[in-house]
């Protein structure tokens, strides 16, 4: 069996509604503030465009809808629907952490452009042992910081720009760090690094990341 959803929010971003749209509708936009994978158009997903006012992309079940609107002082207001059927027995927590997800996601969207407008990025993703403790160690040693505080991460100095039960962001000189508390999903503490540097050996900061974890977590 499964049920409708529907997770609907409102952003303002402080670009125009072109620049908006190259971090949403581009891959190396998309790996400034959200995640890289394969172009929507190859595994299949059904699109709609109206650059840069609207865009839709219909995956299956689900669809995930943007419209875009200019705004005064060269701001752009971001509608933001997510919506399709979800299976029963993903239970209370999908809703909870989609839309949880979708609003972390959406600040960072907002730290992107703000602070790293037009410059592409990489992204880079690593997983932590998965232990009950594992959130806790975490952390503990990045010096349980709360927003606005200075911290280092990976030897790099940077500030806490968001701070949740769930979830710890950093923003450096050239990337915004995110790490996510997964439990109510039965998944380990993740880290995703939107590095806006060129030449970034993608393979080398994962297998850094996943030290920085076995070190952390297990030590």
């Amino acid at each position: 069996m499964s049920r409708p959803f529907e997770i609907r929010r409102e952003v303002v971003l402080p670009v125009s509604p072109e620049e908006v749209w190259r971090a949403i509708a581009t891959p190396e936009g998309q790996a400034g503030w959200f995640m890289t994978g394969p172009d929507p158009a190859e595994v299949g997903a059904e699109i709609d465009e109206d650059a840069p006012n609207r865009l839709e992309q219909r995956f299956g079940t689900q669809a995930i809808e943007y419209v875009l609107e200019a705004a005064s002082g060269g701001t752009t207001v971001l509608r933001f629907v997510h919506s399709g059927m979800a299976e029963d027995d993903w239970g209370d927590e999908f809703e909870t952490m989609t839309g949880f997800g979708w609003d972390l996601y959406l600040f960072t969207l907002g730290e992107y452009l703000r602070h790293f407008p037009g410059r592409p990025a990489v992204y880079v993703e690593a997983e932590a042992p998965n232990t009950p403790d594992a959130w806790k160690r975490v952390l503990a040693a990045l010096g349980d910081p709360a927003e606005g505080d200075a911290v280092e991460v990976l030897g790099v100095p940077g500030v806490v720009d968001k701070r949740t039960d769930h979830y710890l962001g950093v923003r450096t000189a050239d990337a915004l760090v995110r790490f996510h508390e997964r439990s109510l999903i039965g998944m380990p503490v993740a880290v995703g690094h939107h590095d806006y540097r060129s030449g970034v050996d993608v393979q080398a900061e994962a297998a850094a990341w996943t030290r920085w974890f076995a070190d952390t977590v297990r030590g």
